[in-house]
C-alpha cells in the first residue's frame, strides 16, 4: 500500500480526523499528495504516535502553542501534520483557516466534503479568496502565503482579499524569519517567479519580507543600462529562468544538459543549485544603493558592489536563518558575478587567466557563469548587441572547463607543501601557500608537469627579485 490517505486512514481508524488544508486542496486539483494536513477531535500526540509506529517513522512536536505534530514517512517521501481542532469544532476550526480552497475537509474515514466558504467554487473558478476579515490580523505571514499559492496555482486573487492582505503586510516583518524563508523559497522557486515578486510589489510584503530588494527601485545606472537597479534585477532574474529552461538556446546543445544536470543538484535548505541561483540574481546587485558615488560628469558609479554585496547577501541570509552552505553559496555567486565580464576584453583567453577565473570562482564556477550571461542578456543599453556577442562567446568558452572542474576537483598536487618547504629550506607560511598557487597555475597552463619542475619553477620564484 502506497497511498499515504489510505495508510493514514488505516492507522487512524477510530480516530475522529478530517483531511484538511491543502491535502483536500490537492486531491481536487489531481495534484500529487505528498503533505497530509489533518486535524483530530481529540489527542494530536497520540494520534501522530499511532500512525509513527504504523509507517515506523518519526514523529516530532511542530507547535506547542497550537499542539501541531509531524509525522515522517522517511522510505515513502510525504509525511503528515497532525493538529488538533481549534475552536473546539471542525467548523469553528474551518473558519479560522487563510483561504477557503484551504477551509475544506473531507472525513479520513469517508463521507462528503465539508465546504463551508465556497472553497471548491474558488477552486473551479482559479481564485483566492480569505475565509474572513481578520485572516491576515489573524497571522500576517498569511500576505506572503497569499502570493506564494498563486504562484505555484496559477490563481488569481480577489481583490477585497488583497485589500485586506495589503494593509497587514508590514507586519509581515515581524514574524519569525524561518517561515517567511520557508515562504519565500518557494516563490523563488516557480516559473512565474518574475510575476510573483510583482504580486508581492502589488500586496505590499516586499518591503517587510526584502526590504534590500525595494532599495533598489529608482536606482538609475550609466548609459550602457537601460533600466534602474530594480528593474534590471528583475530581467536578470526572468532571462536567468529562460537560460534555466532551456540553456541549449543560449550556451549551445553541447554542455547544455551538463549545466542543468548541476542545476538539478540539491544544494542546502531544501533548494537545488537552481533555485539558489536565483537568489543569487534577486542579490547580485543588492549592494548598488550603498556603494553609488558619481563620475565629474554625473555618471552613476558602483565601485566594489561585488564585494558589499557579498556581505549584504550573507546578513540577509543570516537575517532568514538560512544554512551557513548556502549563505556561503549565494555569496560567492554575488562575489564574483562581474569576474567573467572582465575577462572579455583579455581574449584570446590564456589558460592562466582561465585557471585564475575557476580558482577565483571555485565552488560557483558553473553556477556563476550563468548568473554572468543572465546579467548580460538583461544589461541592454549601448553597444548591448556587440557586448553580449562577445560576452555569450566567452561563455560557451569558459563553460566547459568549469564543468570539468567541477567534475573532476582539484588534481593532486605536484608536491606536498612540506616537501617543498623541505626543498627549498623554507618554514611554513604565506610564502609557501604562494609558491604552491604559483605551481597549481603553471600545471594548468602546462608549463610544469613533474614534482621536479615544480620544485625548479618554485626556486626561480624564489630567486626574483621583491617588487618595489
Amino acid at each position: 500500500m502506497s497511498d499515504p490517505v489510505a495508510i493514514t486512514r488505516e492507522a487512524l481508524e477510530g480516530h475522529a480526523a478530517w483531511l484538511v488544508g491543502g491535502a483536500v486542496r490537492d486531491e481536487l486539483l489531481r495534484r500529487p499528495l505528498r503533505d497530509l494536513d489533518l486535524v483530530v477531535d481529540g489527542d494530536a500526540r497520540a494520534a501522530a504516535r499511532t500512525l509513527a509506529r504504523a509507517i515506523r517513522g518519526p514523529a516530532f512536536e511542530l507547535s506547542e502553542e497550537f499542539g501541531a505534530w509531524r509525522v515522517l514517512s522517511t522510505d515513502r517521501g510525504w509525511q503528515a501534520d497532525i493538529s488538533p481542532l481549534r475552536g473546539g469544532t471542525l467548523l469553528a476550526d474551518l473558519a479560522l483557516r487563510d483561504f477557503t480552497i484551504n477551509a475544506i475537509a473531507r472525513p479520513l474515514a469517508g463521507g462528503d466534503r465539508i465546504d463551508p466558504h465556497g472553497g471548491e467554487a474558488d477552486l473551479t473558478s482559479r481564485r483566492l479568496r480569505a475565509v474572513g476579515s481578520s485572516a491576515f490580523a489573524d497571522d500576517p505571514l498569511r500576505a506572503l502565503r497569499l502570493v506564494r499559492i498563486a504562484a505555484e496555482l496559477q490563481f488569481d486573487i480577489q481583490p477585497q482579499t488583497a485589500r485586506l492582505a495589503r494593509a497587514q503586510a508590514p507586519r509581515v516583518a515581524a514574524v519569525a524569519q524561518e517561515r517567511v524563508f520557508a515562504e519565500l523559497k518557494r516563490i523563488v522557486a516557480v516559473d512565474g517567479v518574475v510575476d510573483a515578486l510583482g504580486q508581492m510589489d502589488e500586496v505590499g510584503v516586499t518591503a517587510a519580507v526584502l526590504p534590500e530588494l525595494a532599495a533598489l527601485r529608482g536606482v538609475q545606472q550609466n548609459r550602457y543600462h537601460h533600466a534602474d537597479v530594480y528593474d534590471h534585477t528583475l530581467e536578470v532574474l526572468a532571462r536567468l529562468v529562460e537560460l534555466q529552461r532551456d540553456p541549449a538556446a543560449v550556451l549551445g546543445a553541447q554542455h547544455a544538459d551538463a549545466a542543468g544536470a548541476l542545476l538539478a543538484e540539491p544544494l542546502a535548505d531544501d533548494l537545488d543549485r537552481g533555485v539558489a541561483l536565483r537568489l543569487g540574481a534577486l542579490l547580485h546587485d543588492a549592494a548598488k544603493p550603498a556603494t553609488l558615488d558619481h563620475r565629474d560628469d554625473g555618471t552613476p558609479t558602483f565601485h566594489g558592489h561585488d564585494r558589499a554585496g557579498a556581505q549584504l547577501a550573507r546578513d540577509v541570509l543570516t537575517r532568514l536563518r538560512a544554512s551557513e552552505r548556502l549563505k556561503a553559496h549565494v555569496a560567492a555567486l554575488v562575489r564574483h558575478h562581474l569576474r567573467l565580464g572582465f575577462l572579455v576584453h583579455d581574449r584570446p583567453l590564456s589558460r592562466r587567466a582561465l585557471y585564475g577565473y575557476l580558482d577565483g570562482c571555485e565552488t560557483v564556477g558553473v553556477d556563476v557563469t550563468l548568473l554572468s550571461v543572465a546579467d548580460r542578456l538583461a544589461t541592454r543599453g549601448r553597444k548591448a548587441e556587440e557586448s553580449i556577442a562577445k560576452h555569450l562567446d566567452l561563455a560557451r568558452e569558459v563553460l566547459p572547463a568549469a564543468l570539468r572542474w567541477r567534475a573532476t576537483g582539484r588534481r593532486e598536487p605536484l608536491v606536498r607543501g612540506d616537501d617543498l618547504a623541505r626543498a627549498l629550506a623554507l618554514t611554513e607560511g604565506p610564502q609557501l601557500g604562494r609558491l604552491l598557487a604559483a605551481i597549481d597555475e603553471a600545471r594548468y597552463a602546462g608549463e610544469v608537469s613533474t614534482a621536479e619542475e615544480a620544485v625548479a619553477l618554485a626556486l626561480s620564484l624564489c630567486e626574483q627579485p621583491e617588487g618595489p
